[in-house]
């Protein structure tokens, strides 16, 4: 039995494998060493790893791909999400900028109509301030030239829309609507709708105030003409003058003729009304006053002494009882006599115990009667007005001495002069100018 070499020094040698190939008579082989299996073994597990790993991506591939494509679509939801918020929140802002331009454009257009109708109302009063002026009559309202100039600065600045704009655009701009999470930390700003209501709430209430200064200046002059008309006519009818209470409308004939069938009017306001009862208080005394200043109400003889009164008294002359029925006044030889009222002369020249004596016919029957003047400054058919002179004084007729008989006749007969004159001294206050020549 043969026997196994041994190693005495490593022990045990390990012997290796080998790998025969044979192919007909060629014949090979190969030894395989540990290292060789080892890295054999390496090999396969690295390449058992690859596939398990290629396999688990392939298998997770469409996992990852879907999650990936959710992201991305949840991401362009979320901007398109925004995006469409604000455009909303653009709209909204262009909107609200749209509706509050209309709103400022209608009241604008609101606010130019009520001023129009001010100003033509303005323009209304005007003309019967005018008339009660000429009439005498002032306005008794407190602070009216600062209500006037007040009203006159305000239509300046209303009559131009773009005055109106400036007062809207004096404001800042009003901005983006906050998020939620601030509107309970900030204020909401003035919009221009806000800002426009405030100025326009101003603006009306400063117009009402000019049209209420306007209807209380209306009634109070339509009370102060009602009542100097009233006055003026008490005062003529105490001396035997008649004023008709109904106003006629004069010179109807010149107006080529006015009729037609009667139509209520269509909306008459308040205003409309006041200003047709002052047209009418003052149209009543512009006729009344009109009435006064044609008679003989002013003192022929201002300043002058009275020599004889109106009445019975010794004649002169026969030194008998005689009735006077004139006023007889001192003047010096060769003054100039004046006309107490407009009037027609109806006589003039030498007229008996008068001497030369002028005779006005101031219509409604009323007539005066100038005597014993030096020289008559007037012919028969001349019109004379308040102050013309139409003589100059002297002693011509009956006459004892210079100085101007005056008489007063009502439908020829002779009244007072001195009704007349004292008349003319009460109607002074109301109208100017009356109570003397």
């Amino acid at each position: 039995m043969t026997a196994k070499p041994h190693n005495r020094v490593f022990g045990k040698q390990q012997r290796c494998h080998t790998i025969i190939l044979a192919s007909g008579e060629t014949v090979r082989h190969m030894t395989v060493r540990p290292w060789m299996a080892a890295l054999f073994v390496c090999l396969a597990g690295l390449f058992s790893i690859g596939y398990l790993l290629a396999t688990s991506y392939l298998v997770l591939r469409d996992d990852l791909i879907g999650a990936t494509m959710a992201r991305q679509a949840r991401m362009q939801y979320d901007y398109e999400d925004r995006i469409a918020a604000l455009r909303a929140q653009v709209d909204r802002v262009t909107s609200r900028q749209l509706l509050d331009q209309q709103v400022v454009e209608e009241k604008v257009d609101k606010l130019i109509e009520q001023q129009q109708q001010l100003s033509s109302r303005g323009g209304k009063l005007n003309a019967l301030l005018d008339r009660a002026e000429n009439s005498g009559l002032t306005d008794k309202s407190p602070h009216t030239d600062a209500n006037a100039a007040a009203a006159k600065n305000e239509h300046v600045q209303l009559t131009a829309p773009k005055a109106i704009e400036k007062l809207l655009s004096g404001g800042k701009p009003a901005d983006v609507t906050p998020d939620n999470s601030t509107l309970a930390y900030v204020p909401a700003p003035e919009t221009v709708a806000d800002r426009a209501d405030r100025v326009f709430s101003k603006v009306t209430l400063s117009l009402k105030h000019i049209e209420q200064d306007q209807l209380t200046r209306i009634r109070n002059l339509t009370a102060d003409a009602s009542g100097t008309a009233n006055d003026i006519q008490t005062i003529m009818s105490n001396v035997g003058v008649k004023v008709p209470n109904e106003v006629a409308v004069s010179d109807s004939e010149d107006d080529g003729g006015v009729g037609g069938p009667y139509v209520a009017p269509e909306n008459v306001d308040q205003f409309e009304q006041s200003m047709a009862d002052l047209d009418t208080a003052l149209t009543r005394l512009e006729t009344v006053r009109g009435a006064a200043e044609s008679l003989p109400f002013r003192n022929p003889a201002p300043g002058k002494l009275v020599t004889s009164p109106f009445g019975n008294r010794k004649d002169p002359f026969f030194g008998t009882l005689a009735l006077h029925p004139g006023t007889d006044f001192h003047f010096s030889p060769g003054e100039k006599i004046k006309a107490t009222a407009p009037g027609r002369i109806v006589s003039a020249g030498w007229t008996g115990g008068y001497g030369n004596m002028v005779e006005i016919d101031h219509g409604d029957g009323i007539s005066t009667r100038y005597g014993h003047m030096e020289e008559v400054l007037v012919k028969v058919g001349d019109k004379v007005a308040t102050g013309d002179p139409i003589g100059l004084a002297g002693s011509t007729g009956r006459s004892t001495g210079t100085h101007l008989h005056y008489e007063v006749r009502e439908n020829g007969h002779p009244i007072d002069p001195m009704y007349f004159i004292n008349a003319g001294t009460r109607l002074a206050s109301y109208i100017s100018g009356i109570g003397a020549i």
